[in-house]
């Protein structure tokens, strides 16, 4: 078994244990999933720090946790707020092979979340993680030497939230 020489590192201000749980049911319930993805190990702040940087009735609170999504390796901490700022300028793609799966990944992601990051297959879920769920189809059809037809197909994306890959063929043979 190779070991990753880059593990992602996922800040939660709060909530890091139900984020986790959340995304390895999203993953291991999509559709083809073979089920691999699995909370690998939870480690808790100990009870007794003396003064903690977040309020005493907050207990619980995750250290880290390992936890993998189809094969890819993460590591999650409950850090506190306001340390540094989510950002979208990183997100997590989630390649799809088909419109059920682009279906299942954008309704299970954006419950809950920010409806104003939603934008071209761009999500922030609940617990503020950027996602990107992405039809494999839309590079294919963006990669076409035409450049009308990848062209036509790059406006139609423009104006989806979700991506529709029926209203993209549909650009793309310019109908």
């Amino acid at each position: 078994m190779s070991t990753q020489k880059i593990t992602p590192c996922l800040w939660f201000e709060k909530d890091c244990e139900k984020a986790i749980n959340f995304y390895v049911s999203v993953f291991n319930s999509a559709p083809g999933s073979n089920g691999g993805s699995r909370i690998m190990s939870i480690k808790k702040y100990p009870d007794n720090i003396p003064n903690p940087p977040w309020p005493k009735e907050v207990s619980d609170k995750v250290l880290t946790a390992i936890f993998e999504l189809e094969g890819q390796r993460f590591m999650a901490l409950d850090g506190g707020p306001g340390i540094f700022p989510k950002s979208g300028q990183i997100s997590l793609l989630i390649d799809c092979e088909n419109q059920k799966e682009v279906d299942h990944f954008w309704n299970n992601l954006t419950e809950g979340g920010e409806p104003k990051a939603q934008q071209c297959g761009w999500l922030a879920d609940k617990y503020g993680m950027t996602w990107q769920v992405n039809p494999k189809r839309l590079g294919e059809l963006l990669s076409d030497t035409d450049k009308d037809k990848s062209g036509r197909v790059m406006q139609a994306m423009l104006q989806m939230k979700k991506i529709d890959i029926a209203k993209l063929e549909e650009a793309y043979n310019g109908k």
